[in-house]
């Protein structure tokens, strides 16, 4: 398959989510740019202290989350394969220090539990950025702009997100697919996830960027 990359300042991102303005940065992407960064893979922290010391994490807090309380940590590396699709309950904000891409799917797609990766979207979210990705917005780890480029993504959500899985007994699919707090997993059958035992609910080619973009 063939990728089209948008940009997260084109229509087609209104179905996702959208570009966060009147928020000033400065400082905090200075500290998201010194959070540790592999250099082949992605590493994820759902909250760093560092980074909700800094003012960012109020103006979030009581301005985006209407005074809800939030974590703020970061996803950050070298990626260019999708291996797998999640959801919450709520918005995500993803605040990128270097030009990232996000896949993208709606979560209106999902059929029978399972969803085609031939409904994946590609948008480029520019260095300094941050962006509303809406609860309905399937997404998982950002991917690298360029074959080999890192980057530093801070990803803000209600706090306990992604944290540990609570524990009850499965009464319908969705239930099967909660790996952790607020995350429902979607998994392709190549990601490891899939291989260490998530339920699959990705069908059709695990995307590459190689293959499918660059």
């Amino acid at each position: 398959m063939q990728l089209k990359l948008y940009k997260v300042t084109d229509p087609e991102f209104a179905e996702y989510g959208q570009v966060l303005e009147g928020y000033d940065f400065t400082s905090f992407l200075q500290k998201l740019k010194a959070t540790e960064q592999p250099s082949d893979g992605v590493v994820y922290v759902p909250s760093d202290s560092t980074l909700e010391s800094d003012p960012a994490y109020e103006e979030l807090k009581n301005r985006y989350y209407g005074g809800m309380p939030i974590q703020i940590g970061y996803c950050n590396g070298v990626n260019s394969t999708l291996n797998a699709l999640e959801y919450h309950r709520d918005s995500e904000v993803d605040i990128a220090a270097e030009d990232s891409i996000l896949l993208l799917a709606r979560q209106a797609d999902i059929r029978d539990n399972m969803l085609d990766t031939a409904s994946v979207k590609a948008f480029l979210q520019p260095a300094g950025t941050a962006v509303e990705l809406f609860a309905t917005a399937l997404h998982y780890a950002p991917c690298s702009a360029a074959k080999g480029a890192g980057f530093h993504m801070a990803i803000v959500l209600p706090l306990g997100t992604n944290t540990d899985k609570p524990v009850f007994a499965p009464k319908n699919h969705e239930d099967t697919m909660l790996t952790a707090r607020n995350k429902w997993l979607l998994p392709h059958p190549d990601s490891n996830e899939a291989k260490g035992g998530a339920v699959v609910g990705l069908t059709g080619k695990n995307i590459t960027l190689e293959e499918d973009l660059w």
